[in-house]
Parts: C-alpha cells; sequence; structure tokens
C-alpha cells in the first residue's frame, strides 16, 4: 500500500509488482513538473484565460471565478487541456512573472513579494 509524502504530496512505497502504480507515478511526474521551479505568470487574473498553453501556470486570487472558483491561493496548472490544482504549503516560493518579484507562502497566504 503506497504511502503520501507530507511535502510535495507524491505518492511512494508501491510493492514490487503491485498494480496501479502507473496513475500514481502519472500524478507524481506531473506534480513534479508542476512545482519544482516554480514560475507562475501573473497572479491577479480572476477568470481562467479563454486559451491557455498547455504549463501555464497561475496564482488563483481571491474572488475568482469559474473554474478557478473557491480556488483561492492555489496553484493552477494547465496540463493536457484542463487545469489542475496544488495547494502550497508554508515555504513555498514563485516566481511572478508579470512582477518581476519572488513570492512565498506563508499561514497567511502568499507574501507581497521582493524582486530577486
Amino acid at each position: 500500500m503506497p504511502s503520501t509524502d507530507p511535502n510535495l504530496g507524491l505518492t511512494y512505497g508501491w510493492t514490487l509488482g503491485e498494480s496501479g502504480w502507473h496513475t500514481g507515478m502519472d500524478a507524481n511526474l506531473k506534480r513534479l513538473g508542476a512545482l519544482v521551479g516554480l514560475s507562475v505568470i501573473d497572479r491577479t487574473t480572476t477568470t481562467p484565460p479563454a486559451s491557455p498553453s498547455n504549463g501555464d501556470r497561475y496564482i488563483i486570487p481571491s474572488g475568482a471565478t469559474g473554474a478557478w472558483s473557491g480556488k483561492t491561493n492555489q496553484i493552477a496548472v494547465r496540463i493536457a487541456g484542463a487545469w489542475e490544482y496544488h495547494v502550497p504549503q508554508p515555504g513555498w516560493i514563485a516566481y511572478i512573472v508579470a512582477e518581476d518579484k519572488l513570492s512565498v507562502y506563508k499561514s497567511t497566504g502568499w507574501s507581497a513579494g521582493v524582486t530577486p
């Protein structure tokens, strides 16, 4: 029976020959691709873009609508034509392209940011 890593939420510990590991490994690889070296386009866009590209990432602000409604502070990542969401943990750092700033996630939300 697999376990879940408390930091990135990765699944590990499959028994040799255990079936079903492929879906868990796919999820692990997508999560790593989405979050390692985290850079987001923007954190003020409240409506999901009409024509996003695969790989686009955003920090969802409060007041978001549509597919992003109720997902404040989460990371939205466009993968295979659909939005996937990741709940940040304290200490995560994101580069905000639109602001040219680094922001850190704290228990109170994302920091204002600093210019690197």
